[in-house]
């Protein structure tokens, strides 16, 4: 996949596209559709499907009080854009310049010039340009003299919430599962390991430390898992019970943390090393131990749990 992050890194040569438009934070079942149904198109035509993203979120430059915490990085949205169809990804990095464009502009600058659309997938509840002025509409109207055609894809979903503000209400409740059915498999957050405080290794259950500061996750508690290590050559998802949270039972830390433990393995180096941990099932809430006895047989009591949740020996 290539990934363009200004409109001078796209190739001169590029030829026409399928162009999907979107936030995708998440890239959840509702976006999925709208790449499924690009993908399909550009298949007929024989034609490349680029996925239009904004980075940062719109809000964190409009309203950044209002600014909800994302559901993936722009590293890991691209992963799961090209999973889910797509050929390639231009970021548009959004700023108050770029909000002041006009449909139009956006049109002309990103869609014909840029990009040559000849299809444009999108949700049906889209809108861009200055004061959000462009709907569907203005893109079938600009596409009839820009030859380009225009679908807006209903994004209701019947029974099911395809919405990246539902996973997020999901997330605060510690509900995974609930996540897990709107972005058609389980929630999970990428980064690199850091250097902990080494007490889960003193204790027997060394965990993986991923920094969370800017990304929405569960609710304080512990889950079952999965980790992967992206840079290993299999990519082999390994059983994982999950902290999030504070670490009450030792006074705490300033950030929330999230921290996986391999079940059974303490022989992996992860410092430095890109994993990517999934969310697939509640087991409790975070509880401040009133000594490490406590704490180390209910720890024993998660790693039970997890293997039977997972169904994992």
């Amino acid at each position: 996949m290539r990934v363009w992050h200004s409109l001078d890194e796209v190739p001169a040569d590029l030829g026409r596209t399928a162009v999907v438009i979107g936030n995708f934070d998440g890239v959840h079942l509702g976006h999925q559709h709208v790449i499924g149904r690009a993908r399909e198109l550009a298949d007929a035509d024989g034609l490349a499907v680029v996925a239009v993203t904004f980075d940062p979120h719109p809000m964190a430059v409009l309203r950044p009080d209002h600014a909800p915490m994302t559901l993936t990085d722009l590293d890991h949205r691209c992963r799961l854009l090209a999973d889910a169809g797509a050929d390639d990804v231009f970021v548009v990095r959004f700023s108050r310049e770029i909000a002041a464009w006009t449909p139009e502009e956006f049109i002309d600058r990103v869609l014909v010039d840029g990009l040559h659309a000849r299809h444009v997938v999108v949700g049906a509840n889209f809108r861009f340009g200055n004061r959000a002025a462009g709907d569907v509409a203005t893109l079938r109207r600009a596409g009839e003299s820009g030859d380009f055609v225009v679908e807006g894809i209903a994004l209701d979903g019947g029974p099911q919430v395809w919405s990246s503000t539902y996973v997020r209400t999901c997330l605060t409740a510690g509900d995974v599962e609930g996540a897990a059915e709107a972005l058609g498999r389980p929630y999970s957050v990428t980064g690199e390991v850091v250097e902990g405080d080494r007490r889960g290794r003193e204790l027997g259950f060394p965990t993986a430390n991923v920094p969370v500061r800017d990304l929405a996750v569960p609710a304080d508690g512990v889950y079952a898992g999965w980790l992967r290590v992206l840079d290993s050559p299999d990519d082999a998802a390994l059983p994982a019970a999950i902290s999030v949270g504070t670490n009450p039972t030792f006074d705490g830390v300033r950030d929330r943390r999230v921290e996986a433990y391999v079940l059974d393995r303490t022989d992996l180096e992860l410092y430095g090393r890109p994993v990517e941990i999934s969310f697939v099932g509640r087991l409790r809430g975070m509880v401040k131990f009133e000594g490490i006895e406590a704490l180390v047989a209910t720890m024993h009591d998660d790693v039970d749990r997890t293997r039977e949740l997972l169904g994992v020996g």
